[in-house]
């Protein structure tokens, strides 16, 4: 099953937007997109090389787990949220996504769905606008931050 791929122009240079895409994940990251919702999101972010989210009543998901991790260039996780939702516990058994920054561009590579076995078919259509629309939130944050 081919790798869904989303691109976008950087409006900072490229160790600029590694920073802001590691440090400040939970300012720009689309909290629709998480387990809690906009409504009951505390926080999100990466630390110690986790993906994680802060629910209600300090409940933690961890959403993925860093693999290769390149300043300014190039970032590796897996993606820990099975087709069903569901935490996948073990980083081999997830699906990875790699974001390099090169240039004027950022380009966000999701793969490794068929690990979900037939569920991943569904689970890649379902992410097919995830990723566009995130890097979008991610481009307009970085480009209006305060400096």
């Amino acid at each position: 099953m081919r790798e869904l791929t989303a691109v976008a122009d950087l409006p900072v240079p490229p160790a600029v937007a590694f920073e802001i895409f590691t440090d400040e994940f939970g300012r720009w990251w689309p909290p629709e997109f998480s387990w809690s919702g906009a409504e009951l999101l505390t926080d999100m972010g990466l630390l110690d090389g986790v993906l994680y989210e802060l629910g209600p009543h300090g409940m933690q998901w961890d959403w993925g787990r860093v693999l290769r991790w390149e300043p300014g260039r190039r970032l590796v996780f897996s993606w820990q949220i099975g087709p069903d939702r569901v935490p996948v516990p073990r980083a081999e058994d997830a699906t990875e996504v790699e974001v390099t920054f090169e240039g004027s561009t950022v380009t966000v590579a999701h793969r490794g769905w068929e690990r979900h076995g037939e569920a991943g078919a569904e689970y890649r259509g379902n992410f097919e606008q995830v990723w566009p629309y995130a890097l979008g939130r991610f481009t307009e944050y970085a480009a209006n931050r305060p400096s």
